[in-house]
Formats: structure tokens, sequence, C-alpha cells
């Protein structure tokens, strides 16, 4: 299992692709406050998320609230400052994947305290950033791929019809 932060998430349509990756991994979605958009049953509704309801979600009033609740848990702080790639890290059974806001990305004082659980994605220099969305789906795979994609149907079918 893992479970997704996103630290005051701004835009709405990455929050709603990273909780359908949620819905569709059995993952876990954690909201740390402000969010720059609306999660009320009535403005869920109105987007049209209709996998909301397979959404384990938890929303937190701040990052202190989160660290204070969460702060010795098996963190990984995903930014572009890491200097280890996500590829090296071991995910275990109820890792903890945390994504900073998406203009700002994390707090540094976070990034210093947690520095040796920073990583990062590949891509090409100069580019800024990927989409939160994606890369959020790119790690949380691979966090599930360790752990031989648990509870997930299908796992390996695809890959062995690619075989024959």
């Amino acid at each position: 299992m893992v479970n997704i932060v996103l630290v005051e998430p701004e835009i709405p349509a990455n929050t709603g692709n990273i909780a359908r990756t949620c819905a569709a991994t059995r993952s876990r979605l954690h909201l740390v406050r402000p969010l720059g958009f609306d999660i009320s049953d009535r403005a869920v509704k109105r987007a049209g998320l209709d996998y909301w309801h397979m959404v384990d979600i938890t929303v937190y009033e701040d990052l202190g609230e989160f660290l204070e609740l969460h702060g010795s848990e098996d963190l990984w702080l995903m930014t572009t400052k890491a200097p280890r790639t996500y590829t090296e890290a071991k995910f275990r059974d109820g890792c903890w994947l945390v994504f900073g806001k998406e203009t700002a990305g994390l707090p540094e004082a976070m990034r210093e305290r947690y520095r040796e659980r920073c990583l990062r994605i590949p891509m090409r220099a100069g580019a800024r950033s990927l989409n939160l969305a994606n890369s959020a789906a790119i790690v949380c795979y691979e966090a599930l791929r360790q752990q031989g994609f648990p509870e997930l149907t299908g796992a390996g079918s695809m890959a062995e019809g690619y075989m024959t």
C-alpha cells in the first residue's frame, strides 16, 4: 500500500487525476491545507469525479499537523532539487510519497529536515518539472512494482501477453 501526500495542492485537475490513480491502485490520498479548490461532496459531484468514493482520503489543516502525526513514518519527498532518483529508493508497504504544491514545490525547511529522503524524477536539462499528477503516478507505480503490485488484479498479465 502507498500513501500519496499533496502539500497545499493548487490545481483541482491534478488532484482529481491523482485521486483517480489512488482509486485504481488502492493507495491512500492525504491532502494538506490550504487547498486551492473545494472538495465538498457538492463540488466533487459537479466535477464528475465518479471514482471519488473509491478514494481513502484524509485532510490535514496544515503541514505541522501532518508532520506531527506522520513525521517519523517512511516518508519520501519528491523534489526536482534532490540528488537521488526515485529508482534508488526502496519503497516499503505503507510508504509515504510527499509532493509539494505546483507553483513552489515543498518548503525548504522540510526538504532540509528530510534531506536523505528527497528523490527526483530524471528529465532533460532545462525542463522545469513534470506535471504533478504524472509525477505522482510514476512514483506510485514504482513503489507498487517494488511491492509486487499487492491486491491489484492483472498484475503481470499485460506483460505476459507481450512476452508470447
